[in-house]
């Protein structure tokens, strides 16, 4: 794949199916955030839920590389990115 069908792929990804099958992302992340600041007693941001959810896919290709996995890296970037814009504004 090139570039471009990576992170074409990956925004249909984000914006397509995943949205309506998980809802809004930044509430979904922001839920998963809450989770887990309760159950680690660690405050956590839906910012950093996407990044962590990044680095799994990371490890995940310590195992064995794979499209899917490069795809929903830019996925989770993307997020990341929307995540922090929302902050701002």
């Amino acid at each position: 794949m090139k570039t471009r069908e990576y992170l074409d792929t990956a925004a249909k990804i984000v914006s397509g199916q995943r949205q309506m099958d998980y809802g809004d992302k930044y509430q979904n992340h922001e839920n998963i955030s809450k989770l887990w600041s309760a159950y680690l007693d660690y405050n956590i941001s839906a910012h950093d839920v996407a990044i962590c959810m990044l680095l799994v896919k990371v490890a995940r290709l310590k195992h064995r590389p794979t499209t899917d996995c490069y795809i929903d890296m830019a996925g989770y970037a993307a997020i990341a990115g929307e995540i922090q814009d929302q902050k701002k504004g």
